[in-house]
């Protein structure tokens, strides 16, 4: 009997914690995968975060909480004699020697607006390994972190080439408190599995990364939004200065530059996110759409009793600026003004309470009370599409958002704005307008609503179309072929290689801090060079390196015990060529 396939599904601030189209997938992939056994590893806010989907017995949950901690380690369980271990073991002279030469070469590599992305990522898998022998709070919080951050920022600040921003000392404090927050999941040991799967190009695909440098396991990625991107539009709301906005699109830029050079699959939701994909640097080849899909047994047509005799136009979002919420009440005004029986609703959770109450302080002054209803968040979408003879979605972006499949599978007619996926969900069974134009909004519904025919027309074909493109069991079929053939193309990792590699970068490393006259830190960087790779023919050279630096430092007899060292390697080395 085959065994079972391993697959580490990450997610941030999605499931199983939260609601919403990821975390919809995500459960679907769960609820319909018998072969596969899911490790879920979900980065969350803080560890009280209520978790809304019950996961199957057989489901292991890893959960990350970034915030809401005093240390890393507390949603861990994690010995005390451990925890008091590394914490004694994390000394003044260990965090110079070496945590300061990795942290330094990180945070170089996150304020370069030039990513070299294999670069970050043996960079925190040698954080990884640190934090598994010394404690993360006593480091970052540690005077030898800060005085290095903070010489970084205000030299790259200086250089004019960089355009990094002039930053205050709030300013440097909150983006170093940033590190410390999202790294903490470097902390979290990572399981090892068959194939990794991470729902976006983001933090949580960070294990992902380590998972493939530590056991060559392979790695998909699915992008359903643009991360990056998701993060440039919400960036203008945060109200950061100008280094802070640098800062951390400097950081995310970095993370998702990490995904995609590290996943061997990379399965967006849709063709129209590929151009993102594409603009980044990722090659074609690694590209693979995969759909997403909904279940035609659970979103069937049904009629429904009505309490009134209204039409009703309805949405299934949540309450999110990115929504465009607001553009819906002034359509319904203007479809009000030429149609009086007709209501509208939205099926949604606030996510954004001071945007909630925006919306209904614009419902109240547009005459609206009553009619544009906000129903908040509901456990039976299916009677809430089905109450619908028209489903609205006035979105300024979205990727391949569920509300639009879901409304198609249930025989209901779609008005929605041309963004992300959009289009390619619903062909041309539908109609399409510009966001942000709600006069064309109003003018797409109205057209449904005075045409009955039409409504039924659009409604049966896009449950055509549905059950040709977005069924749940082709969807779900999809991702297990990826994950064998991700799993079966997997190549055993070969240790010589990658011992080589450790070594050369922590080599460099060590030379680039010799160069600067960091003659104690280089050479501990040597040592440690050697250390990863003891029998490599690189060995002589490096402690000859040593040897150098000693001279340097004018430790003449230091300098002559690693030369006589050097040469009795190199001589023993030559006798085993000829022999």
């Amino acid at each position: 009997m085959a065994k079972n396939i391993k697959v580490m599904l990450t997610t941030e601030g999605t499931y199983p914690h939260h609601s919403g189209g990821v975390s919809t997938w995500c459960d679907a992939l769960i609820k319909n995968l018998d072969k596969v056994d899911y490790t879920v590893y979900s980065i969350v806010m803080n560890p009280f975060v209520a978790q809304t989907f019950e996961l199957p017995s057989d489901t292991k949950l890893i959960s990350v909480p970034l915030w809401g901690t005093e240390e890393p380690f507390e949603h861990l369980k994690t010995p005390f004699s451990q925890v008091y271990r590394s914490k004694s073991n994390t000394t003044d002279n260990v965090v110079k020697e070496e945590f300061i030469p990795i942290f330094k070469e990180l945070i170089e590599e996150i304020v370069s607006d030039d990513k070299k992305p294999i670069r970050l990522g043996n960079l925190l898998l040698e954080l990884y390994k640190y934090f598994r022998k010394y404690d993360y709070k006593d480091t970052f919080k540690s005077e030898n972190t800060w005085n290095v951050f903070s010489d970084i920022i205000i030299s790259r600040a200086n250089d004019k080439r960089n355009m990094l921003g002039q930053p205050s000392v709030f300013s440097m404090i909150q983006s170093l408190g940033w590190l410390y927050r999202f790294l903490s999941i470097l902390y979290t040991p990572v399981p090892k599995v068959d194939v990794t799967h991470s729902a976006a190009a983001a933090f949580c695909g960070i294990p992902c990364v380590l998972a493939k440098l530590l056991y060559n396991t392979p790695y998909l990625l699915t992008e359903h939004g643009v991360y990056i991107r998701e993060q440039y539009l919400s960036l203008s709301k945060r109200g950061y200065d100008s280094y802070l906005n640098t800062f951390f699109i400097r950081m995310v830029k970095s993370v998702v530059k990490l995904n995609y050079a590290f996943a061997d699959q990379i399965s967006p939701v849709c063709s129209y996110n590929t151009r993102w994909e594409t603009k980044f640097g990722v090659l074609p080849g690694k590209i693979k759409v995969l759909y997403n899909g909904v279940s035609k047994d659970y979103f069937y047509p049904r009629e429904i009793e009505k309490q009134d005799k209204n039409l009703r136009v309805v949405a299934v979002a949540r309450v999110d600026p990115v929504k465009d919420l607001i553009s819906m009440i002034k359509a319904a005004k203007m479809i009000t003004e030429k149609m009086q029986n007709v209501t509208f609703h939205v099926y949604g959770s606030v996510t954004v309470p001071e945007y909630y109450e925006e919306c209904l302080e614009f419902v109240k002054q547009s005459g609206l009370e009553g009619v544009f209803v906000f129903e908040g968040n509901t456990n039976d979408t299916p009677t809430a599409y089905a109450s619908a003879d028209v489903i609205a979605l006035s979105s300024i972006t979205e990727a391949f958002p569920y509300s639009v499949v879901e409304a198609m599978m249930m025989g209901k007619p779609v008005v929605a704005t041309d963004v992300g996926g959009i289009s390619e969900a619903l062909g041309d069974i539908g109609f399409l307008v510009t966001p942000g134009k709600p006069e064309e909004l109003a003018k797409a519904v109205l057209e449904l609503l005075e045409n009955k025919s039409l409504r039924e027309y659009f409604g049966v074909k896009g449950r055509e179309r549905a059950l040709e493109l977005f069924d749940i069991d082709s969807a779900v079929a999809n991702y297990y072929n990826s994950y064998v053939e991700l799993r079966d193309a997997a190549q055993p990792v070969n240790l010589e290689v990658e011992k080589l590699n450790r070594q050369k970068l922590l080599a460099e490393r060590g030379y680039a801090l010799l160069d600067i006259g960091q003659w104690q830190q280089g050479i501990a960087q040597l040592r440690a060079a050697i250390k990863e790779y003891s029998d490599s023919l690189a060995v002589p050279v490096l402690i000859a390196k040593i040897s150098e630096a000693y001279d340097s430092m004018g430790d003449s007899m230091s300098a002559e015990n690693e030369r006589m060292k050097a040469n009795l390697l190199a001589d023993m080395a030559m006798g085993t060529r000829i022999a």
